[in-house]
């Protein structure tokens, strides 16, 4: 599978690109676990079939020491026991703010989870998490970005 577009070989591109990983490197820095954040990508990126994001962020998760059970088991982590309450929150509220759509909204009772295990810099974090994961992966869906070539830690130096 090849790409229909690069978008790092145009300059425009090139330029937006890295203003979107300075974003990464802001959320990355943030108080929200960097477990949870791979978590919320992973999971974002595979309802929406993003096959790039997929695999760059089970290989940054599994750099980072996440284990391939868990990495294993987000798609049905409703049904798993390797989540923490807290990590749960986080995913809920990444599959309702990635379907909305299909709900219209995310429900108060799943928001109320996710007040509950994460403070308002964890919280602030998240939501832009979801909105920024859920734009690459509809950016590289778009160009149709092929998985399997990321390497951990890739896009690191490009903000």
């Amino acid at each position: 599978m090849n790409a229909r577009f690069d978008m790092m070989t145009n300059d425009l591109g090139k330029s937006l690109g890295k203003r979107f990983a300075g974003l990464s490197m802001l959320l990355r820095n943030s108080s929200l676990p960097t477990s949870t954040q791979e978590l919320v990508s992973l999971r974002a990126s595979q309802i929406n079939g993003c096959g790039f994001c997929t695999d760059m962020h089970t290989k940054d998760a599994t750099a980072a020491g996440e284990t391939a059970e868990r990495l294993h088991l987000v798609a049905v982590w409703r049904e798993a026991t390797v989540f923490t309450p807290a990590e749960r929150a986080a995913l809920a509220l990444t599959e309702e703010g990635t379907r909305i759509a299909d709900a219209g909204d995310v429900s108060d009772a799943t928001w109320a989870q996710a007040r509950e295990h994460y403070d308002d810099d964890q919280l602030a974090a998240l939501v832009m998490l979801i909105g920024l994961i859920n734009a690459a992966n509809r950016m590289n869906v778009i160009v149709r970005t092929p998985a399997g070539l990321y390497q951990p830690g890739q896009f690191a130096n490009a903000s």
